[in-house]
């Protein structure tokens, strides 16, 4: 559960079909791995999304997109980060993820 008692994006996906993956989410990767100081919020976003981008994981994209938003990254900085990442992991990825991010970002004319 979130701070205001509504259920996680976790918890309202998969509630009681797979409480195990819901309670890793919430409290492992959120709670404890994403609660580390090591890196910064934004740093853990820009890793994340990076991460994302590289194994075509763009369903995930469209929660990590704005939650780097939350954490402090600017949507120039998201779209400087996927257009390098078109040189590293692939023209067709990135061409995917910015697809993503101009949906996400509000842009789609």
């Amino acid at each position: 559960m979130t701070a205001e008692n509504e259920p996680s994006g976790a918890e309202k996906a998969f509630g009681d079909f797979a409480p195990a993956l819901v309670h890793l989410t919430d409290d492992v990767l959120f709670g404890e791995v994403w609660e580390r100081t090591e890196l910064s919020p934004k740093e853990r976003s820009l890793v994340t999304v990076a991460s994302l981008l590289t194994s075509g994981s763009t369903e995930q994209l469209v929660f990590h997109l704005g939650l780097a938003r939350e954490n402090g990254a600017s949507e120039s900085e998201l779209i400087e980060a996927i257009t390098h990442l078109a040189f590293y992991a692939g023209w067709p990825k990135a061409m995917s993820a910015m697809a993503v991010a101009k949906r996400v970002f509000g842009n789609e004319g």
